[in-house]
């Protein structure tokens, strides 16, 4: 996204601007978007009023840089958690790294993407289409690791990869909410093994 006044870009402009977005996306996931000020950033991120305008000409062309970099790196983590998947079991594997993470912030917070999309979807449309577009691409990525489970004979024939991708992602998301909610990553596991079992009904013997 283009700087508020095309700030060169020096090593020391991409070190500031790069600390000002990590500053950004940890309060916005620990605090939420509305509730962070660009001051909140500021001193976080230990830039000044100046430094931080300088790169971003206000809040939302803050937001929408955080949400394509906390974009890339939960595609990346779940297309290299999900690429080697190729039995129920690496599946159930996946489940549990996602379970275990949110089970080592007692289930706060939820994920990053869904948070924001909770806050920002109804009055940012570009907010909005920035983060479908995400979770469309993690949609993807769970169809297509049980499309190679069916190609595999993992699973049946009458699998429909699609409709089952959707409904797991479904299951992850709600089972964050639900989490966050009750400060206790049971909910989440729940949910996703409801869902992992409904997979596992289409196994072949």
């Amino acid at each position: 996204m283009p700087a508020a006044s095309d700030a060169r870009r020096t090593s020391r402009g991409l070190e500031t601007r790069s600390r000002i977005v990590d500053s950004a996306a940890k309060l916005f996931y620990v605090r939420g978007v509305n509730a962070t000020t660009l001051d909140d950033i500021r001193v976080a991120s230990g830039t000044s009023k100046s430094q931080l305008y300088n790169h971003f000409k206000d809040k939302r062309a803050l937001v929408h840089t955080v949400i394509d970099v906390q974009s890339r790196f939960v595609l990346a983590r779940e297309e290299q958690r999900l690429r080697g998947v190729k039995t129920l079991a690496g599946l159930r594997r996946w489940r549990d790294a996602l379970v275990q993470a949110n089970a080592l912030q007692d289930g706060s917070y939820g994920c990053a993407l869904g948070a924001m999309s909770i806050e920002l979807s109804d009055n940012d449309e570009q907010s909005r289409q920035a983060l479908n577009a995400s979770f469309d691409a993690w949609q993807r990525m769970l169809v297509e690791t049980l499309d190679r489970l069916r190609d595999l004979g993992v699973l049946s024939e009458d699998a429909n990869p699609r409709r089952l991708g959707t409904g797991l992602l479904a299951a992850l998301q709600g089972g964050y909410v639900l989490a966050q909610n009750a400060h206790s990553s049971e909910p989440m596991a729940v949910a996703l093994d409801m869902a992992l079992d409904h997979i596992a009904f289409f196994a072949r013997d």
